[in-house]
């Protein structure tokens, strides 16, 4: 079962904080809303779940308008941030109230528990209580709960915020390990996180400032991202202002070679390229500045160099004797690695 958002609108008070969001998630899919805080995505997961009610526009499950029923009749499973466990209740009993307060029969109830604490790796934990549970166990039992009323449509809402990263990582392939095992689940993952999304998501729903921004699968928004918030909301990128010129553009009185198909001669516009894709020493498209940071991470160093009062990021793999703060250096990117932004031109400096 799908769900679809048709010029849905929330406001509180006269503030609008979710503007005309026309989006579709396919039957089985998992979407991602992908944005910063007070960008609108979880007020859009709440409309799903029935938590908030539109002032216009209409929210579809499936071909069923359920923009007024209440949350219990959608038939929707969600898993929030703080888990949200009954702490007086054991494991198996949280996983099961869903299920009584549908009057499932209880035999039932006994067999889709135990299912869902299997899937969820929590079957050996089903007789204790919350509180005797780590963060990362708490947060398998709110997704057991989640599953264990087989819903058509599984919401998250940023269900990985609360874990360290060791955690995070592992729920991460936990949770794209339960998509294979249940396809034909709709799942709208709510997120700041960009690696939670990309990892994730089949498509990202980037949100900024109540609005939705773009739309596409992970490798669209990283490879081609349609503006500059996009480019640097989905994944780390190098925002350059440059100029269109006739055969490419001009940034920091440097001729750069770029695709400008479309691009309108002397106008204003953003070059987009991905730090991983930016070298050192001699190449095409070579832009000369100064080190101004060097961060060691593991396998990459990542050397922040100005130019021009610019600051471009290379992350390139481990040098033995990496340059130092002040060196001059040469940096350098093929043609076909950087991206031409015509719409939400700006540049990050």
């Amino acid at each position: 079962m799908g769900i679809r958002f048709d010029a849905v609108t929330v406001a509180y008070d006269g503030n609008v904080v979710l503007d005309a969001l026309d989006l579709t998630v396919a039957p089985g899919e998992v979407m991602a809303l992908l944005g910063p805080s007070g960008s609108g995505k979880t007020t859009a997961l709440r409309a799903v779940a029935g938590f908030v009610r539109p002032a216009s526009g209409r929210v579809f499950l499936g071909d069923r308008d359920v923009t007024d029923l209440p949350p219990h009749r959608r038939g929707i499973g969600m898993v929030v941030q703080s888990y949200a466990l009954f702490p007086h209740l054991r494991v198996e009993d949280n996983v099961a109230f869903g299920l009584k307060a549908r009057k499932v029969p209880k035999a039932e109830i006994r067999t889709r528990v135990a299912e869902a604490l299997e899937m969820t790796g929590m079957a050996a934990y089903a007789r204790r209580h919350p509180r005797e549970l780590s963060g990362g166990q708490q947060q398998r039992v709110a997704i057991a709960r989640a599953l264990a009323i087989r819903p058509d449509v599984l919401l998250l809402d940023e269900p990985l915020s609360a874990l360290d990263a060791q955690l995070r990582s592992g729920m991460l392939a936990e949770l794209a390990r339960l998509h294979r095992e249940l396809p034909e689940v709709s799942i709208l993952y709510v997120t700041h996180d960009q690696v939670e999304a990309l990892t994730l998501a089949d498509r990202i729903a980037v949100m900024d400032k109540a609005r939705l921004q773009a739309c596409g699968t992970p490798r669209e928004l990283y490879r081609a991202p349609a503006d500059a918030f996009t480019a640097s909301f989905v994944g780390n990128a190098n925002l350059l202002p440059v100029t269109v010129g006739s055969a490419g553009v001009s940034f920091a009185d440097a001729e750069i070679a770029v695709d400008t198909a479309g691009a309108v001669p002397g106008a204003r516009a953003t070059l987009c390229v991905r730090p991983h894709l930016v070298g050192i020493g001699a190449g095409p498209n070579r832009l000369t500045g100064t080190v101004a940071e060097v961060q060691w991470r593991g396998a990459t160093h990542r050397l922040y160099v100005d130019v021009a009062g610019h600051r471009v990021m290379a992350d390139v793999r481990e040098l033995r004797e990496p340059p130092a703060h002040g060196d001059p250096v040469t940096v350098h990117f093929a043609p076909e690695d950087a991206v031409l932004l015509t719409a939400g031109v700006g540049g990050h400096g």
